[in-house]
């Protein structure tokens, strides 16, 4: 029985696993279970046996020097527990290590064994794997998982993978049998630039795990970082035509393939991930682009970047302000309203209502025909050629809708 010292009750805990070598390529995997212990501050709680799994001829022991005494750091697989505050606490169990060289099958039952003493809900276990991906665009990330429930519930994949496998395979195939619900994130790394780092397939699999476990997750330097290495690609490919047409075909060939998945639930997810960063901290306002009570959201800016709103108009309309008239107005509907003592009808009480209205009846106000054209309508755009919605984006109401 495994004794666990030190380690507080935790809270809906999830246990984030990623391992070196095989299925981590440019170290993409690794590299975020890293950012989450370094971001989180992760305490290390237990170590597996180096002497158990490790072939130390494959996976050498490093020396180092300590106020100059030597000491020596086994390959090995450590486990470490992060406590994420907030409004939905919920705490991660973070096992980073190295594919083991042997005895794969007690490896995973000793991990199992930890996840079953912490309470763990589900694992999921980050990896990395060469593809004919270009790096100019988003990394692609798959979730698969062998259980059909968990497939259909977390809108994943269900694992139809036939062939060589690592020890992400075997932890996800101990954890279905054992009864642990169990997800594999795939981040798919550009072949022609498979070298370490690779910080823009991190951040794409930090995103993909925000999205699966519903954490907020600090991303530090990270999106800069991605950024540096896709122009430092960028440079290195423009020096080599050969390279420059490669990427052009995959380019090609990814927008082709991809161009279906542009779906309503992408653009959501998309959307959710926004919100999430922009939730605001203790004593702030409200999230930019999040409607409040007492807000008008039809001049609330879209929060995605590929979409715009027209602008909120800066000055009223002439039917906000009482006793507000327009030469186009007059020559349209040149007969007055009101009736014998100078009052407005209450149509005319009515336009001249409003957010701004100063609530005062201004003798003598003209009510504009409905048909006329608005001094302050919207004018026509490359996308309402025919001028037929307001500053909100909405329809105008027809005169049958009137």
């Amino acid at each position: 029985m495994i004794e666990l010292e030190g380690v507080p009750e935790l809270i809906d805990p999830v246990m984030v696993a990623a391992f070196e070598g095989w299925n981590d390529a440019g170290d993409a995997a690794s590299a975020a279970v890293a950012h989450l212990d370094r971001e989180w501050k992760g305490e290390v709680f237990a170590a597996l046996d180096a002497e158990d799994y490790y072939d130390f001829q494959v996976n050498r022991p490093t020396v180092w020097l300590d106020n100059g005494v030597r000491k020596i750091t086994w390959p090995t697989t450590r486990l470490s527990v992060v406590r994420v505050g907030g409004e939905k606490p919920r705490d991660l169990v973070l096992v980073r290590g190295i594919e083991p060289s042997m005895r794969w099958r007690s490896f995973c039952n000793e991990l199992l064994g930890f996840a079953h003493e912490l309470g763990v809900e589900m694992v999921v276990i980050l990896g990395a794997l060469l593809g004919d991906t270009p790096h100019t665009r988003p990394v692609p990330v798959s979730g698969v998982t062998s259980d059909p429930d968990l497939a259909r519930t977390m809108d994943l994949e269900e694992t139809r993978y036939e062939g060589p496998t690592g020890i992400v395979g075997i932890l996800q195939e101990a954890c279905t049998h054992a009864g642990v619900p169990a997800v594999s994130l795939w981040a798919a790394v550009p072949h022609y630039v498979s070298q370490p780092p690779n910080p823009k397939a991190t951040l794409a699999l930090l995103n993909r795990l925000e999205d699966l476990i519903g954490l907020h997750i600090p991303l530090g330097e990270l999106p800069e970082d991605a950024r540096a290495w896709q122009t430092g690609v960028d440079q290195l490919a423009a020096e080599d035509s050969e390279v420059a047409e490669y990427v052009q075909t995959l380019e090609e060939a990814r927008d082709t393939a991809e161009l279906p998945e542009a779906s309503g639930e992408a653009i959501a997810r998309e959307f959710e991930r926004y919100l999430r960063r922009r939730e605001p901290g203790p004593g702030t306002g409200a999230a930019p682009g999040v409607a409040t009570e007492g807000t008008d959201p039809s001049y609330l800016r879209d929060a995605s970047p590929d979409r715009t709103r027209p602008p909120k108009p800066q000055q009223p309309g002439p039917e906000a302000v009482p006793g507000a008239e327009t030469d186009e107005a007059a020559e349209t509907d040149g007969t007055s309203e009101t009736d014998g003592a100078g009052a407005e009808t209450p149509e005319a009480e009515a336009e001249a209502s409003g957010p701004d209205a100063s609530g005062t009846d201004a003798p003598g106000a003209e009510t504009p025909d409905k048909d006329a054209p608005r001094p302050d309508a919207e004018p026509p755009t490359a996308e309402d050629p025919e001028g037929t919605k307001d500053a909100g984006g909405s329809e105008k109401p027809t005169d049958e809708e009137d």
